[in-house]
């Protein structure tokens, strides 16, 4: 007598739609392998090949991506610790959201390593992988809600001009750390009541995930009417300074756009777009989803920190007074003797 049932979908590469089969004998007792001794279960028919590989594929990406992104954000910061120069509001906002990125990346590339990839570790279903689910999707929320600060601490400086950073600081920080952990509280209190949600690592999907949608998406929401105002202000500008404000407002706004785009996160508006599964577009989806996602922290290192005038200044500062006939001192570099930028410039 052969027992069916359908394939369990938590693990990479398996078809759920297909059955995986026991085989029982006549005296009642289920086949043993020959060679581990123990009653074997065939999972044979449940693998697809196409799908495994590109899982594979997709989880490397990520892993990749992750890496490169964590290294790139831990040298940013570092290099924004190091100097007195770079300690600006803006600075600030940049370092925690900095941080929130790292921290990410790292625990994200835990969960690819020892979760995913490892079948019985989402079978035990054990605390530590529930802990660390519930860490990640807390580390998302403060990844989206920083990016929010960014966006709103830009429209402030925009709209009010003069603000108390204090007190400024200490609303972005409450934002930023603190509501996240009250959601994501009431986030695991919901899907811990829900018996079927709490199964493999909470890696299926659940109704309880609204909680946390939500919230991103009015972050997300927010930080789209920021970039408009911002774009808004730059062209207002322009047209009234600008002899030839038409092609002059045009570069700029383009240039800030694409600028503050992975700043604010709205790159992930794209996400929900995704096509069906089994279309021939699913795979440059994923593939493009796990580039874009992975490598955020790589782009926002390079755009606010690698190519920021302040810390370029800074740098050069720092290495004219060790290597004074390689690297030209910025003052002599600039008009006026002051650093290109200022810390309430906006980054156009």
């Amino acid at each position: 007598m052969v027992a069916e049932n359908l394939c369990p979908k938590f693990v990479l590469g398996f078809d759920p739609r297909r059955l995986a089969y026991r085989t029982c004998h006549e005296n009642g007792s289920w086949f043993v392998h020959p060679l581990s001794g123990r009653e074997w279960s065939n999972y044979t028919n449940c693998i697809d090949t196409d799908d495994m590989q590109l899982r594979r594929l997709v989880n490397d990406i990520y892993i990749g991506g992750y890496t490169v992104s964590f290294l790139t954000l831990i040298i940013s910061l570092c290099i924004f610790h190091s100097f007195r120069t770079l300690k600006c509001t803006r600075i600030r906002i940049h370092i925690h959201l900095f941080t929130s990125l790292a921290l990410s990346c790292l625990f994200w590339i835990v969960w690819y390593k020892f979760v995913v990839e490892d079948p019985d570790v989402l079978n035990a279903n054990t605390g530590w992988c529930v802990g660390l689910h519930i860490l990640l999707h807390y580390l998302m929320l403060v990844n989206y809600f920083w990016m929010f600060c960014e966006g709103l601490h830009l429209h402030l400086v925009l709209v009010i001009v003069f603000i108390k950073d204090i007190v400024a600081m200490r609303w972005f920080v409450t934002i930023g750390w603190i509501l996240p952990m009250v959601l994501v509280s009431l986030y695991a209190l919901v899907r811990n009541t829900q018996p079927l949600d709490t199964e493999h690592c909470w890696m299926n999907e659940s109704h309880a995930m609204w909680l946390l949608t939500i919230p991103v998406c009015f972050s997300l929401v927010a930080s789209l009417v920021f970039l408009i105002n911002v774009v808004r202000v730059l062209l207002t500008k322009l047209s009234s300074t600008s002899p030839h404000p038409a092609p002059l407002g045009l570069r700029k706004a383009t240039r800030a756009t694409l600028i503050l785009i992975p700043l604010f996160g709205l790159q992930h508006i794209l996400l929900p777009f995704r096509p069906e599964k089994g279309c021939s577009l699913e795979r440059y989806y994923q593939i493009g989803a796990a580039l874009l996602i992975s490598l955020q922290g790589l782009c926002v290192s390079c755009l606010f920190c690698f190519a920021n005038h302040d810390v370029i200044f800074a740098v050069q500062c720092y290495l004219c007074r060790f290597f004074p006939d390689l690297v030209t001192h910025p003052f002599l570099e600039s008009n006026g003797g002051q650093p290109a930028t200022q810390s309430r410039d906006v980054v156009v």
